[in-house]
């Protein structure tokens, strides 16, 4: 089976159902979803996905937003969501959700890439509260570039959440499978038509490249710690609950953390 393409950013028009269906369908996405409404609920200064009455409602940017599984609950808390995705399947998957939840009205839409919201936005757009961007650095040819173009829609003082692949996870799992010709080749790239990155990236990359911008970091997580390690997958869902207890537990406990197969960061932009 050949490699995906690797000359353009991952559009996923052709796998939107897919996508849905296996990322955030069943416990995967109970336990992704978990672990960063967690962080937030740690290191946000409100409680974000509650109605206050009291708050001006947050002008919230999800960059390749995909469906909007974590956004579109925060429009259900009040706050202003646009929601850009290079993917139109992605973006009527969102739609939907956004009709279902009551959110339309305060749910903004955009087709474009990141890197292009300078054109897709109104002249007039402002610098965003939060900034989300989840499960994208890994998809795209240049992912430090990424992460200036998500900054530049970051007010000062304002919050990113950022989530991407963690290329230690695919080594790891490899070598329990014992596919030791694909750790001595070193490439994880998924074939077409899989849903694994492009790109996987090493945490210490990502790490560096933060660390040189103006950002505070509140909060490193890992998704998934040890639920895919679990290779008998009829034992992954036996206790459902009692995996996702324990994933909380360890996510922000090494050398747990460091083995998650996704990071969560989350962080301050600070001028």
């Amino acid at each position: 089976m050949p490699k995906q393409p690797v000359t353009g950013d991952r559009n996923f028009d052709d796998l939107a159902q897919r996508f849905a269906r296996n990322v955030y369908g069943g416990l995967k996405g109970r336990i992704r979803l978990s672990v960063l409404r967690r962080d937030f609920g740690q290191h946000w200064p409100f409680p974000p996905f509650v109605p206050d009455t009291g708050r001006p409602p947050l002008r919230i940017l999800d960059a390749g937003g995909g469906q909007g599984q974590f956004s579109l609950p925060l429009a259900r808390a009040g706050h202003a969501i646009t929601l850009c995705d290079l993917s139109e399947q992605m973006l009527l998957g969102a739609r939907a959700e956004a009709d279902q939840l009551g959110v339309s009205d305060r749910v903004t839409l955009v087709q474009s890439a990141i890197q292009s919201l300078d054109d897709a936005l109104p002249e007039e757009a402002e610098p965003f509260d939060l900034v989300i961007c989840h499960a994208v650095l890994e998809w795209v040819l240049d992912p430090e570039a990424l992460i200036d173009h998500l900054i530049r829609w970051l007010k000062p003082g304002g919050h990113l959440s950022l989530c991407y692949y963690n290329l230690h996870g695919a080594v790891y799992k490899n070598l329990l499978r014992a596919n030791f010709k694909k750790v001595e080749r070193g490439d994880y790239g998924g074939f077409r038509g899989s849903l694994s990155p492009i790109n996987p990236l090493y945490p210490e990359t990502v790490d560096q490249w933060l660390a040189a911008r103006p950002l505070e970091r509140l909060a490193t997580s890992g998704i998934r710690v040890f639920h895919d390690y679990i290779l008998d997958k009829s034992l992954r869902e036996q206790a459902p609950d009692k995996v996702l207890e324990q994933e909380l537990r360890l996510s922000q406990l090494e050398p747990y953390r460091s083995l998650g197969r996704y990071v969560h960061v989350l962080l301050k932009r600070l001028t």
